[in-house]
């Protein structure tokens, strides 16, 4: 609109010099763990986000029909389901769940712990809010490494306009037009800095982080769903429990509730 070029902010050396410094220092500074977590966030994300209301809808509907087994064979009935949940039924209708393998790993070490002995409740919920508070400390690690790299690029910026004027130096005696252009990749090095910072690093941050909030509510709505099960109550109060610690975001209404007990009912 202003009547520039959109070639003119194209230069191979101010992109190499802020990319490799920005993967460099996020390699030095991050554990393999997290930036592995950190690669596969962001491919969630393209993906699009694997915890929405369908998926609360199908976890709300695998707890039913987990309650039901429980209370039809016993705790020991979830043995066969949790040690081979892609063939069992129950989490066959549940394919979104089976699909996510995090979330499908959590419910069956949470309710592995039934099966393996009788903890108490408490201990239950004790144990089960330490594995979510080390997971919601990985998660955080992941936007912390992200949101560091982010504070930095705009340095690395100013470094790449810094080499860029060393460039220029070198040219000083030569033609207007080529101290020029050499000039403006200078200052292309601080422009993308500062839009790679606060155009790209820090709303993936964000991003990231809300999505870590709702992953929490997932977990935390396991969490209180293999407690309940524990305190031997029936398969509707299990879902009732599980559905208070979704968000508001994916929980189902009341009338969506009826749908799904009459499909897990049917199932």
């Amino acid at each position: 609109m202003a009547g520039g070029h959109v070639h003119a902010l194209i230069h191979l050396s101010e992109f190499v010099t802020i990319g490799g410094a920005s993967i460099g220092a996020l390699v030095i500074m991050t554990p393999k763990k997290t930036l592995i977590d950190l690669i596969r966030a962001v491919l969630a994300l393209l993906k699009g986000s694997p915890y929405n209301k369908a998926s609360a809808a199908e976890l709300l509907k695998l707890f039913y029909g987990i309650g039901k087994v429980v209370r039809q064979e016993g705790v020991l009935g979830l043995e066969t389901h949790i040690g081979a949940p892609q063939t069992s039924a129950i989490f066959k209708a549940s394919p979104k769940i089976l699909a996510n393998g995090h979330l499908k790993h959590f419910v069956c070490d949470g309710l592995a712990l039934l099966v393996d002995g009788k903890p108490t409740p408490e201990q239950l919920q004790s144990w089960l809010q330490e594995e979510t508070r080390v997971i919601d400390q990985e998660h955080h690690q992941v936007v912390a490494a992200l949101t560091k790299v982010g504070d930095a690029l705009p340095g690395f910026g100013i470094v790449a306009a810094v080499l860029g004027i060393v460039v220029t130096m070198q040219a000083i005696g030569g033609p207007v037009e080529e101290i020029g252009h050499k000039v403006g990749a200078a200052l292309v090095g601080t422009f993308l800095g500062i839009l790679m910072a606060y155009g790209f690093c820090a709303p993936l941050a964000g991003r990231l982080d809300a999505l870590g909030v709702v992953e929490m509510s997932f977990l935390n709505a396991v969490s209180a769903g293999v407690v309940a099960i524990g305190e031997g109550v029936g398969p509707r109060d299990v879902v009732t429990r599980a559905r208070r610690c979704l968000g508001t975001e994916c929980r189902p209404s009341q009338g969506e509730m009826q749908k799904i007990f009459s499909e897990a009912k049917g199932g």
